[in-house]
């Protein structure tokens, strides 16, 4: 069982392009058993790639919610997260029975990067060990270890906001429960870097859709 558990649609506002049907499509294209639909902010995106998706497609509702803190990403989610605020943002995804992964969490690149502490490791279920967009890859190699370390879920993902870079990393099991294998650490991660230009691709679309608002 394969699973990209980091994937962006045309729902993540500021820089999302895909539509869900086409995440659907390029999802089984692929090879992959499942993904995890991880908008900005919103669980729009996943509900309605769920829509397009084949019986054999697992979509996984996820939110890359913007924290005082930083990003952290809710899987298994049911409702909109509503909170901003880093312990309460935890607490909804919880009684969701959600599970709660910092994504990018070592990325020196990003502002956005929530940068976990031991003090966090008794809120967050998991860190993620591979992320197909970090440019450095000593940022991935401190998340794995701060994961190893914590004895903490290690996942994975592309990050993907382009069609080329859906599949490119994610996470392995043999259980067919994906939350279970996630939160007993039944998982093994894989990944390849996305193409250093498809930065290059969201920093014109964010700049295209700030002008289109302006005018």
């Amino acid at each position: 069982m394969k699973f990209d558990l980091h994937v962006h649609s045309k729902y993540s506002l500021k820089c999302g392009y895909m539509e869900p049907k086409m995440i659907a499509r390029l999802a089984q294209k692929k090879g992959l058993n499942g993904i995890a639909v991880a908008d900005h902010d919103t669980i729009k995106g996943a509900l309605k790639t769920r829509e397009y998706a084949d019986k054999g497609l697992i979509v996984v509702t996820g939110s890359e919610i913007m924290t005082s803190r930083g990003e952290v990403i809710g899987l298994f989610l049911s409702d909109e997260i509503l909170s901003t605020d880093f312990i309460d943002v935890i607490e909804e995804i919880h009684d969701q029975s959600g599970i709660a992964i910092v994504p990018h969490p070592f990325d020196t690149l990003r502002r956005s990067a929530l940068r976990p502490t031991k003090d966090d490791v008794g809120l967050i279920d998991g860190v993620e060990g591979f992320n197909a967009r970090n440019i450095y890859q000593k940022s991935n190699k401190d998340a794995i270890k701060f994961g190893k370390e914590h004895k903490l879920a290690i996942t994975a993902g592309s990050d993907a906001h382009f069609s080329n870079e859906v599949g490119n990393a994610g996470v392995i099991t043999d259980n067919e429960d994906l939350r279970e294998a996630i939160l007993s650490r039944q998982i093994e991660i894989f990944g390849k870097q996305n193409g250093l230009y498809n930065h290059a691709f969201t920093k014109g679309l964010k700049i295209c859709r700030k002008i289109k608002q302006s005018l």
